[in-house]
């Protein structure tokens, strides 16, 4: 028992067992294997090492965006002259990357508190049976307090007077100067896992460059300063026609950086997408086209608080950064050449597939592949222990 168990270890620990191989001459199944060989091999190369960087870690950005618009405008509303700077039409004005440029407007001037009929058209009456005093409407300024007015037909409401008439957008936009505003963008972005920071203002940017400097894909692919129109028509949108209603505008900055080379390298590619905001002839039957919002300045006069009401048209600017950062790793190197291994592992499971099942020499092979154990196997071996009993005997 003793020298089993020790019988046992040695073959255990002194043993190597390899797998039987068979060497099959068929150009079908040899043919079939290549094929499947260089598939495998071509998509380890080309897609896993080439295309998807699988040698390589990644990682991605953390991104602070800074934002400054520059320009002036001018308007001349029924003799009533105005200059609007940054402070007037950039909404909000800290310089976030998310910020609304006003290129239209309704206005609503010396706005107070009280009774006033609504607008021809709206909430239409005959008597006062059709004004329930104290409802309010969907659609409406105010409360109503329960008159008709008779020379408009229209009920009385408590609310801001006069109310606003915003049924006519001014068309051209009231800011088409707009057009030639100037947006610049400082971005910074780390990667925390190579530790590597770079900014949009890359080398070679510095002052000079900047003051004279203006974005262009081919010319000046680096500059950090944009031509509101030429970034409109970038996106394909009419400026004319997304100034007069608004719409939305994404401005993406795309950092896709190989560290394996130098990092001077690492530079930002700007795109621009349209979002919404393109009343075109199949966009006309739809609701809410474009982007607006209303905007109150309040002050105080003869002891009374009035306002100013702008119903503001403008694009709505959105800048996003899409950044990774790639670096040679070891670890997801073996990874891959791992994987690709494995794969090649298919080319086996299907030449075999054909051989065994397929080809008409497959019982044939069938019994050069596999060593049967069988009934046939069993017999064999009983005879040949008969045998070997039998000469023991002599």
């Amino acid at each position: 028992m003793k020298s089993q168990i020790t019988n046992a270890i040695s073959d255990f620990f002194f043993e190597y067992e390899t797998p039987r191989q068979v060497l099959v001459r068929n150009r079908r199944v040899g043919v079939v294997c290549r094929l499947i060989q260089l598939g495998v091999l071509a998509y380890i190369i080309g897609w896993v090492f080439i295309y998807e960087k699988g040698y390589q870690s990644t990682d991605t950005a953390v991104s602070s965006i800074f934002s400054k618009m520059k320009g002036v405008g001018y308007t001349n509303v029924n003799g009533s002259e105005r200059v609007w700077d940054v402070a007037d039409y950039v909404f909000p004005s800290q310089g976030d990357s998310s910020f609304v440029v006003m290129t239209n407007y309704i206005i609503t001037e010396s706005q107070k508190m009280g009774k006033c009929p609504e607008l021809p058209g709206k909430h239409s009456c005959i008597s006062n049976g059709d004004c329930e005093g104290g409802d309010y409407r969907r659609t409406g300024h105010g409360e109503l307090t329960g008159f008709c007015v008779n020379t408009t037909q229209t009920c009385e409401v408590f609310a801001w007077c006069p109310v606003e008439n915003d049924l006519q957008i001014p068309d051209p936009p009231m800011l088409m100067s707009a057009e030639n505003f100037t947006l610049f963008i400082k971005n910074s972005i780390t990667f925390p896992l190579f530790g590597v920071t770079r900014s949009n203002l890359v080398e070679g940017v510095d002052m000079s460059y900047i003051s004279k400097c203006l974005y262009e894909p081919d010319a000046a692919p680096l500059c950090p300063i944009f031509k509101l129109g030429d970034i409109i028509k970038r996106s394909g949108f009419n400026f004319e026609t997304i100034a007069t209603v608004g719409g939305a505008i994404g401005i993406v900055i795309d950092w896709t950086c190989n560290l394996d080379v130098d990092v001077k390298h690492c530079k930002p590619q700007y795109h621009f997408h349209g979002l919404y905001g393109n009343p075109d002839e199949t966009d006309k039957a739809r609701a809410s086209v474009g982007y607006n919002f209303r905007y109150a300045k309040y002050y105080t006069e003869d002891k009374i608080q009035k306002r100013t009401l702008l119903k503001v048209f403008g694009i709505r600017i959105d800048i996003i950064v899409h950044s990774v950062a790639r670096k040679f790793d070891i670890i997801p190197t073996l990874m891959a050449i791992g994987s690709g291994v494995g794969i090649f592992g298919v080319a086996t499971v299907v030449c075999d597939l054909v051989l065994l099942y397929l080809l008409p020499k497959r019982d044939f092979y069938k019994s050069m592949k596999f060593k049967s154990t069988g009934t046939h196997a069993q017999d064999q071996m009983s005879e040949a222990g008969s045998i070997e009993t039998n000469t023991c005997k002599e």
